[in-house]
């Protein structure tokens, strides 16, 4: 019996989706660590309400490196 192209990419799909999954876990997990641990003393979202414009961009710095990590296991 033989894998046809469909059960291939079927299969592919199915692997990439598993890497997606775990990947975003991993990054969101960091999110938190670095968030609790590492600046355990800055609240990053009364920062940003302040209008700290650094804390903003770290942030979003972070959220589009999880974009990018999740885009990477997509292709």
């Amino acid at each position: 019996m033989e894998i046809t192209s469909i059960e291939q990419n079927i299969i592919f799909m199915l692997i990439n989706l598993g890497y997606a999954v775990i990947s975003l876990f991993i990054s969101v997990l960091a999110l938190v660590i670095i968030d609790k641990y590492v600046f355990k003393n800055i609240d990053f979202m009364e920062e940003i309400k302040k209008g700290n414009i650094a804390v903003a961009i770290f942030q979003s710095m972070i959220l589009l490196f999880i974009g990018f990590v999740v885009s990477a296991a997509m292709t």
